[in-house]
Parts: C-alpha cells; structure tokens; sequence
C-alpha cells in the first residue's frame, strides 16, 4: 500500500472537490463579505510515520503502523479569508486515533456519516443494524472537520494535523 503526499487546490466555491478518491472541503463564506469567488485555497497533506524517533514520508505502511497527517491550509489569496472550514476523510484503511486532532486556534468535530453531519465526540451516536443507538467511538469517524477561530490572513498558512493507525 502506498500512502503519498497529495496536493489539493479548492476554489472557494463552498463546494466539496475531490481527487484520488479523497474529500477535502473549504467551506468559507466569500461572497458574503465581498471577497472574490474564485481565490484559491491550497491544502497539501502531508503522511509520515515514526521509525527510529523521526518522521519519515509514509511511501509505505503495513498494519498496525501509525500514520501522522499534517495538512498545510494555505491562502493564496492577497486578503484574508474569514474562519475558513477544512474537512478531511480519514482514509479508508486507516482507523482514527482517539484525541489526535489539533489544529492551534480551531474547534475540531468529527462525522460518522461520511461528512455529512459533524459534531463533538460525546455527541456522535451510531445506530446499530438492529435499531440500537450506541455511542460512536474513534474508529467510528470518517471525517475530520476543523473550523478555524479566526481569519486566515492572506498569503498565510496554517497546519492542522492527526494520527491514524493502518488497519
């Protein structure tokens, strides 16, 4: 299995954009503070694994390895993007580790549904095949959504990050 660096260009169109089988969302409200529709958000997303106390790129991954994702937001765009959303599908071989989410300055919810409803973790449930509801848990999630705290200033990056575990 191959695990590469992948580079994600979104318009602002508050549309869902996907490339190699991976989601990556930009929910930012431009028009409604008079910003062009059209300024371009570039997310690269970053796969490394621990061997030997460092970070090396994660080309290869066999079960059970931890995978950390670093997702570099950048505004391309001269002016400042007002609380930009990053949604991002946790791939489908690799399982959430509990608590890894972090992003300084951003409120992180997560979905059980495939990104369609995101919420904190003590809000998610699960419905089981017979009717049950139970509490979701980490390896539950499909997606990762980080809504930053404040504008992301123009020509600016900010890097949001998780770990996930190779099933």
């Amino acid at each position: 299995m191959r695990v590469s660096d992948v580079e994600y260009t979104a318009r602002m169109l508050g549309v869902p954009f996907r490339s190699l089988g991976l989601l990556v969302a930009i929910g930012v409200a431009a028009a409604a503070v008079g910003q062009p529709a059209l300024d371009p958000i570039v997310i690269k997303a970053i796969a490394e694994v621990e061997q030997s106390s460092k970070l090396v790129a994660a080309d290869r991954v066999v079960s059970g390895d931890a995978v950390l994702y670093t997702l570099e937001v950048r505004n391309t765009a001269p002016t400042s993007l007002p609380r930009p959303t990053v949604t991002y599908p946790i791939p489908e071989h690799m399982t959430y580790t509990p608590d890894s989410a972090v992003g300084p300055g951003t409120e992180v919810t997560y979905s059980v549904d495939t990104g369609r409803s995101f919420d904190t973790p003590e809000n998610l449930k699960i419905q089981e095949p017979g009717g049950q509801v139970r509490a979701a848990t980490a390896a539950d999630y499909t997606h990762i959504r980080w809504q930053l705290k404040n504008p992301l200033k123009g020509n600016s990056v900010a890097f949001v990050r998780f770990r996930a575990r190779v099933k």
